[in-house]
C-alpha cells in the first residue's frame, strides 16, 4: 500500500495529466517513480472508460429511454390541455408547449417519461415538484398550475416563459455588464431565498433551469429534484432517491453533494456562486478538460478568486461569491437570505471598503512580526545583562526559534493573500493553532525574562512585560477581530 505522499503525488499527476491533450504520451515524458507512473496510468485508462456521463444528459446520452413513446404531435388532447409542440426533454420526460383549453392560456406542460411509469419513486418525485414550486410564490420562480394524473401518466402544468435559458445567454460568450451582473446577482439570490425561507431546497440549480423572459426578468425553473424540510407523512415519501445517489447536475453539486451526504440550503449556495462565476467571467471556476477532472477540482481544489477572471464584476458581488464557492458548508452562507443581505451593502459605502478591511488584516500581520523582533531583542538584550546566565540563553534561544517559525508562517499568509487568496481561508485554518501556541510560548518567555530584569532595573522589566502582554493580546484578541472584518468570518 502506497504512503499518503506517494497518493497526494498521484492525484496531483492525473490532474496534470488531465489537462494534456495526450495524457499518455504526456505521462510517459515524466520523471516519476515507477509505482506512481503505474497508478496514475490506471486511474486515465478508468478515466477513459467513465467520465463524459458527469456532465452530459441522460435525454442525450441514451435517447432510446425517451424514445419508447411517440413525441404527442401537435393537436393533441391530453385531459384539458391542447399539445402544440415539443419545448425540449430532461432525464424525467418530455416539455410540451400546449394550451390550457379551459382558461385559454398557453403553459409548459411536463411528463414523466414512460419508462418511468412504473417507478413509484419517480412518479413521487414529480409529485414532490409540483408541491414544491406550488407553494412559491415568488416572481423569480416559475408558477406550477396544476399536477395531472391523466391514464397513468403525471403531468405537470406550469407558467409558460417566454425567452431563453441563461446557458443559451452565456454561450454567446459576451461578458455581461456591471449592472447585469448584479441585477443577475440579486434576482437569483431573492428566489432561492424565498424557496429557502419555505424550506425547500432546489438541489440542481444550473443555467439551464434558469430563464431569462423577453421583459429581461430571471425565473428559476425545475423543483423536480427539490427536498422540503417537512416531515412526511409515509415511509414511501420519507426517501424517494437511492441511498448513494448523485441527485443533480455534478459540474454545480457541492462537494458534500458529490460525496453522497445529505443537500440543504448551503448546497443551493454553493450551486449559485458557480453559476455566478460562470456567468460573469465565462469560466466555469473548477474548469477542468474532462469531467471527472472538474468534480476531482470542485473536491480537491480552491476556486480562483473571481475578481483575478473578470475586473467587471462588483466588489459586493465578488466577496459574495467567493464565500458561497467554500469547500466546508459552515463557511458558506447559511442560506439565500444571506447572501441577499451581503448585497445590500449601503449605497454610499465605497467599493473597496472590503479591500481595506484585507489591508488592515496584512497591516496585523507585518506589525505581530516586528513585535516578534522586538521580543526576540529584549530577550538577547536582558541574556546579556545577566551573563551568564543558562535559564535566559534557553529562553533567547527558543524565543529566536519561535520567531522565526511564526514570522515565516505570518509571511506565507500575507503573500497567499495577495497571490493565491482563494487558498487563503483554507491556510488560515491550518496554520491558526499553530501560530497561536508559538506566539503564547513567545509572550511566556519574554514575560519570565522581563521579570526577572525588574528585579535590578524595574522599567525596563516592566516593558519587557508590557510587550509579551501585547504580542499575547495582538494575537488572542486583535486578530481574530481584524480576520472577522477582513474575511467575514
Amino acid at each position: 500500500m502506497m504512503s499518503p505522499a506517494p497518493w497526494e503525488q498521484v492525484r496531483e499527476i492525473f490532474e496534470a495529466a488531465l489537462d494534456q491533450s495526450d495524457p499518455g504520451d504526456w505521462l510517459g515524458r515524466q520523471v516519476i517513480d515507477s509505482a506512481v507512473r503505474q497508478e496514475v496510468a490506471s486511474l486515465l485508462d478508468h478515466h477513459s472508460r467513465a467520465g463524459s456521463f458527469l456532465l452530459e444528459p441522460v435525454a442525450e446520452r441514451v435517447p432510446a429511454l425517451l424514445e419508447e413513446e411517440p413525441v404527442l404531435p401537435a393537436g393533441t388532447l391530453v385531459g384539458h390541455y391542447k399539445i402544440e409542440r415539443e419545448l425540449g426533454r430532461g432525464a424525467m420526460g418530455r416539455v410540451y408547449l400546449a394550451t390550457d383549453t379551459r382558461l385559454g392560456r398557453p403553459v409548459a406542460l411536463k411528463a414523466l417519461a414512460p419508462h418511468l411509469i412504473g417507478d413509484a419513486s419517480h412518479r413521487e418525485r414529480l409529485r414532490r415538484e409540483a408541491r414544491a414550486a406550488a407553494s412559491l410564490t415568488h416572481s423569480g420562480i416559475c408558477t406550477v398550475y396544476a399536477l395531472e394524473e391523466i391514464d397513468g401518466q403525471l403531468f405537470i402544468a406550469s407558467e409558460l416563459v417566454d425567452g431563453h435559458t441563461l446557458r443559451v445567454e452565456m454561450s454567446r460568450g459576451d461578458r455581461p455588464p456591471v449592472n447585469a451582473i448584479e441585477a443577475t446577482a440579486r434576482e437569483l439570490a431573492e428566489a432561492l431565498a424565498s424557496a429557502h425561507a419555505n424550506g425547500i431546497t432546489h438541489r440542481d440549480f444550473k443555467p439551464e433551469n434558469v430563464m431569462r423572459h423577453a421583459d429581461g426578468r430571471l425565473k428559476v425553473l425545475d423543483f423536480g429534484l427539490a427536498r422540503t424540510d417537512a416531515v412526511p407523512t409515509d415511509a414511501a415519501a420519507a426517501r424517494v432517491t437511492v441511498a448513494g445517489a448523485l441527485v443533480g447536475t455534478p459540474a454545480y453539486m457541492s462537494p458534500e453533494q458529490l460525496n453522497g451526504l445529505p443537500a440543504d440550503a448551503r448546497s443551493d449556495v454553493f450551486a449559485y456562486g458557480v453559476v455566478l462565476y460562470e456567468y460573469a467571467s465565462g469560466i466555469h471556476p473548477f474548469h477542468a478538460s474532462t469531467p471527472l477532472g472538474l468534480a476531482a477540482r470542485v473536491l480537491e481544489s480552491e476556486a480562483e478568486p473571481i475578481a483575478t477572471r473578470s475586473r467587471d464584476v462588483p466588489a459586493a458581488v465578488a466577496a459574495v461569491v467567493d464565500r458561497c464557492l467554500r469547500k466546508s458548508p459552515a463557511d458558506r452562507f447559511a442560506s439565500a437570505a444571506d447572501i441577499v443581505s451581503a448585497l445590500r451593502r449601503p449605497p454610499n459605502a465605497p467599493a473597496s471598503s472590503s479591500s481595506n478591511f484585507v489591508t488592515m488584516w496584512r497591516v496585523h500581520q507585518i506589525v505581530t512580526m516586528l513585535l516578534y523582533i522586538a521580543a526576540a531583542w529584549a530577550t538577547w538584550w536582558i541574556k546579556e545583562f545577566f551573563k551568564p546566565s543558562p535559564m535566559l540563553v534557553g529562553v533567547f534561544v527558543a524565543l529566536g526559534i519561535g520567531a522565526a517559525a511564526a514570522g515565516v508562517m505570518r509571511g506565507h499568509l500575507v503573500f497567499t493573500s495577495v497571490l493565491n487568496a482563494g487558498h487563503l481561508p483554507a491556510e488560515r485554518r491550518r496554520l491558526r493553532p499553530v501560530i497561536v501556541a508559538i506566539d503564547l510560548l513567545m509572550s511566556t518567555g519574554c514575560a519570565l525574562a522581563g521579570l526577572r530584569l525588574a528585579i535590578d532595573r524595574p522599567l525596563d522589566g516592566v516593558l519587557s512585560v508590557a510587550l509579551a502582554v501585547g504580542l499575547a493580546l495582538a494575537t488572542m484578541l486583535m486578530e481574530p477581530a481584524t480576520t472577522a472584518a477582513a474575511f467575514r468570518d
